[in-house]
């Protein structure tokens, strides 16, 4: 097995600990599944509780969050927004990839790329039922894999073979690179667009410490 479907749901925005841990095999023969409680030895932020309906009190007898080990031999973690839970995770060295990216890559028109959001627009109605426990980790690796699963067709529809998880890594790599803001006062438009219109902003935003690698290379692309 060298690829999972990955989840945590955790303490919150302020230095986050898990609370919860899923993952599901994918692309192998043996079928994988995993889903664990943690105790994060700190409080749970109530908005991270408001989301996942875990409180404290649920997990005083569950195993400390150190002891939590990705199992041998993975090389590709998979997620929504997958680099919050490979953080969380103290960075282990293995290959991301990311469906919400390549969600913004192939869908840059939808209004919205949550995995929620994406799985309306791929199941319509039926996604109903499937999201009623989104934010319980083991309920979002498993529908993560369902849109991976779609995602995946749309791409072979536009003409690219995707043969092996190296290649799923590839594409999701160049799927980061951003064409258009998700945030600001550009929110929304191609950043070549804004690159023409505004190229002060761009400037300014290029000399922000924080920014996503990922933008920073599709911006310094423009100078």
């Amino acid at each position: 097995m060298k690829a999972i479907v990955f989840d945590t749901e955790t303490t919150g925005r302020v230095e986050p600990r898990i609370t919860e841990v899923a993952y599901v095999g994918y692309n192998t023969t043996r079928e994988v599944e995993f889903n664990q409680r943690y105790n994060p030895e700190k409080p749970i932020e109530l908005g991270a509780m408001a989301v996942t309906h875990i409180c404290n009190e649920d997990l005083i007898d569950c195993p400390s969050y150190k002891e939590f080990k990705l199992p041998e031999g993975i090389e590709y973690l998979i997620g929504h927004n997958i680099d919050y839970d490979w953080e969380v995770i103290d960075k282990p060295d293995v290959k991301r990839i990311d469906t919400l990216a390549i969600s913004r890559h192939l869908f840059p028109d939808l209004d919205s790329h949550t995995q929620s959001a994406m799985l309306y627009y791929f199941y319509g109605v039926d996604a109903r039922n499937m999201v009623k426990e989104a934010h319980s980790a083991l309920c979002d690796v498993i529908n993560c894999r369902l849109l991976l699963n779609k995602l995946i067709h749309k791409i072979a529809l536009l003409g690219h073979s995707i043969n092996d998880m190296e290649q799923l890594w590839e594409f999701s790599e160049k799927a980061r690179i951003p064409t258009h803001l998700t945030f600001g006062k550009h929110k929304g438009k191609s950043i070549q667009e804004v690159w023409e219109t505004d190229k002060g902003w761009v400037y300014w935003l290029l000399k922000q410490p924080e920014v996503d690698p990922y933008l920073r290379l599709a911006l310094e692309v423009l100078k």
